[in-house]
């Protein structure tokens, strides 16, 4: 799985000109899912996104989780972090995983983080043309990868 994690201010996904979710403070989660994932990946990436330590505490340091500061996830399925683009210029996306394999993971993936934060998670649609509007906040952008944990 691969995520990329945006502290906001705000954020909100629209399909059709409706709003799917909207959140205040917290993260805005892309999530890329391809055929090797599973379970572990799920667990591992849900614990860490939900303690990462982006916040900033009362001294303006970066030291305090989403959980901690009480603020939202918006989770958002984006096959396009798996794009490959070392051949041309159209990006192949042959490692991200079909709707098949990929719609359950992403399922199990909400229930995970609504689990580890405690609250429910705020998603688009899966598959949808989605309208994602956000307001980094600081910008503070993080990407992690379960396959390449650094």
């Amino acid at each position: 799985m691969r995520a990329v994690i945006q502290r906001v201010s705000r954020a909100s996904v629209t399909v059709d000109g409706n709003i799917t979710g909207s959140i205040r403070e917290g993260l805005l989660v892309l999530l890329g899912i391809e055929d090797a994932d599973n379970a572990e990946d799920i667990a591992w990436l849900s614990n860490k996104i939900v303690n990462l330590r982006i916040f900033n505490d009362e001294g303006g340091v970066m030291n305090l989780s989403l959980k901690e500061t009480g603020g939202d996830i918006l989770l958002v399925s984006q096959f396009t972090l798996y794009a490959a683009t070392k051949k041309g210029n159209r990006p192949s996306y042959i490692k991200a995983s079909k709707p098949d394999v990929a719609i359950p993971l992403y399922e199990q993936m909400i229930k995970q983080m609504g689990a580890d934060l405690g609250k429910p998670v705020f998603t688009g649609i899966f598959g949808a043309d989605m309208k994602v509007d956000l307001l980094n906040d600081g910008p503070v952008t993080i990407i992690i990868d379960t396959k390449v944990k650094e």
